[in-house]
């Protein structure tokens, strides 16, 4: 739960979410997430290695580029996380619905 949280952490900064919804349609080199995102490439540098720490993505070298891609396990575990959260969610609106179906057109329960 430790390793969640801290990737969360890493995610929630708006930078680091903002690369990591670019990296979402596919893998990009540093030059291509610095355009993007307007800021200075050891800004960007910096986040990378951040989230690269974290394990939510990781890097390749093609020639003098540095190629980044999500990594699938890190974006599983936190939609597992997130996941758990539909299960409360259906049980309110499933007792919500219970509510509504015992209540008459004019607003008293039946």
């Amino acid at each position: 739960m430790d390793e969640l949280r801290h990737r969360l952490s890493v995610i929630a900064e708006p930078n680091r979410f903002r690369i990591v919804e670019l990296l979402r349609s596919g893998p990009r080199s540093v030059g291509v997430i610095v355009d993007a995102l307007e800021l200075a490439q050891p800004h960007v540098s910096r986040h990378l290695r951040l989230l690269a720490e974290a394990g939510v993505v990781d890097a390749t070298r093609q020639a003098q580029q540095r190629i980044y891609r999500l990594r699938a396990e890190s974006m599983r575990d936190i939609g597992a996380w997130a996941q758990s959260f539909a299960v409360l969610w259906t049980e309110r609106l499933d007792r919500l619905g219970d509510l509504l179906d015992d209540t008459d057109p004019n607003g008293d329960r039946t």
